[in-house]
C-alpha cells in the first residue's frame, strides 16, 4: 500500500515509524509543518517528523499553507497514493487533497470521537477529569474531525497522569490502531460508522487564560487543570510567577486511586481548615506545601520558579524557606 504520511510533533512519531517498519506499506514521502525557531538558541529546528523522514531518506514536504501551495499539490496527485494518513499535522486539508488518494485520508484523532474534536483533546479530556479515552482513526471530510469513524480503542487514564504522559501512551495505540485500520481498509472489513453529532464535543486550541489557576476553584479541578495543561499552569508567590507542573488531590477518596500518597493520610495536615483559597496550610515533609482549595487540599508535587529548572515541592519549600499562612494568588 502506497502511503503519504502528513504530520508534525512527536505524537505522529509512532506512526509513522511503525508504517516505515511494516513491509504492507510504502511510504513514499512526508508533509510536515515549516521548521521553526526553537530552544535558548532560536535556531531553526525541523518537526520530529521531519527528523524521522530525513533518517530513512524520505521526500519531505514543508508547505507554509498546503491548500494554496499548487507546487506541493501537483507533486502529491502524482504520486499516485493509496492512502494519506494524517496525525496531527496542523492545517486544514481542501477537498481536492481529500480526494486525491484511492483510499481516501485517513486520520488518527487523539480522542473517542465524537467526543474532544478539535485540536487539544488529549489537553481538555484531563482537564474535565474523565477517566478513560482512546483513540479513533477516521475516514476524513471537509469537517472538524466530523468524519465517519473506522476504529476505536480505548485506555484508561490514571490519577497522576498528565497530557505528557497521555499523549505517549496514546500515540503508541494509536500507531498500532492505524495498522490495523489501512490492512482492514485494504481488505474491506471496516464499515465507517458516522458519528452522532448529538455527542459531540470540542477541545480547542488552549489559550494563556486556561493556564492560570484559581484557588477558590476545587482541588481536584485544579488538579485536573494542572495535568491537562502541563507544565504551563500559573499562579503568582511572592509578587513573582510561579509554574505549578504536578499536583495531587488529597482525601480518603484518592488514597486507593494512588498509593503512593497514603503516606500522607497519617499527618494532622489534612485536618479540616479554616484557612483562604491559595493559602498554604501544611508542608509535608518529602512531599511539599500544601495549598487550601475552594473544596479540599491540594498537595504542590512539582514547581518552577521563574527562570529556574522544575524542582519537587519539597526542595521548593526549603530553598524558598516557605512558611504556613503564606499566599499563592490568582492573576490573569
Amino acid at each position: 500500500m502506497k502511503v503519504i504520511f502528513f504530520g508534525t510533533p512527536q505524537f505522529a512519531v509512532p506512526t509513522l515509524e511503525r508504517l516505515l517498519a511494516n513491509p504492507e506499506f510504502e511510504v513514499l514521502g512526508v508533509v510536515t509543518q515549516p521548521d521553526k525557531r526553537r530552544g535558548r538558541g532560536n535556531q531553526m529546528m525541523p518537526s520530529p517528523v521531519k527528523s524521522v523522514a530525513l533518517t530513512h531518506q524520505l521526500p519531505v514536504w514543508q508547505p507554509q499553507r498546503i491548500k494554496k501551495d499548487e507546487e506541493t499539490l501537483a507533486q502529491l496527485k502524482q504520486t499516485n497514493a493509496d492512502v494519506f494518513v494524517v496525525v496531527a499535522y496542523g492545517q486544514i486539508l481542501s477537498q481536492q487533497i481529500l480526494d486525491m488518494p484511492k483510499l481516501g485520508c485517513i486520520n488518527v484523532h487523539g480522542s473517542i470521537l465524537p467526543k474532544y474534536r478539535g485540536a487539544a483533546p488529549i489537553q481538555w479530556c484531563l482537564y474535565h477529569g474523565e477517566t478513560e479515552t482512546g483513540i479513533a482513526t477516521m475516514l476524513m471530510d471537509a469537517g472538524m474531525d466530523t468524519g465517519a469513524v473506522l476504529l476505536k480503542a480505548n485506555t484508561p487514564i490514571g490519577l497522576l497522569d498528565n497530557a505528557q504522559d497521555l499523549a505517549q501512551k496514546l500515540s503508541e495505540i494509536g500507531a498500532d490502531l492505524l495498522v490495523e485500520t489501512l490492512l482492514k481498509l485494504e481488505r474491506q472489513e471496516i464499515e465507517p460508522i458516522p458519528q452522532d453529532e448529538s455527542q459531540a464535543t470540542y477541545a480547542p486550541l488552549i489559550k494563556k487564560p486556561d493556564y492560570c489557576l484559581d484557588w477558590s476553584k476545587s482541588a481536584i479541578a485544579l488538579h485536573n487543570q494542572v495535568r491537562g495543561f502541563f507544565p504551563d499552569c500559573v499562579t503568582t508567590f511572592r509578587g513573582n510567577p510561579l509554574k505549578i507542573s504536578a499536583t495531587a488531590p488529597l482525601g480518603e477518596a484518592y488514597w486507593q486511586i494512588a498509593p503512593e500518597l497514603k503516606a500522607l493520610s497519617d499527618g494532622s495536615s489534612l485536618s479540616s481548615s479554616s484557612a483562604h483559597p491559595g493559602e498554604v496550610v501544611s508542608i509535608a515533609k518529602g512531599f511539599g506545601p500544601i495549598v487550601q482549595t475552594g473544596d479540599g487540599l491540594l498537595l504542590l508535587r512539582e514547581i518552577q520558579m521563574a527562570g529556574k529548572r522544575p524542582q519537587s515541592g519539597w526542595d521548593f519549600a526549603n530553598g524558598t524557606r516557605l512558611t504556613v499562612g503564606e499566599r499563592l494568588d490568582f492573576e490573569v
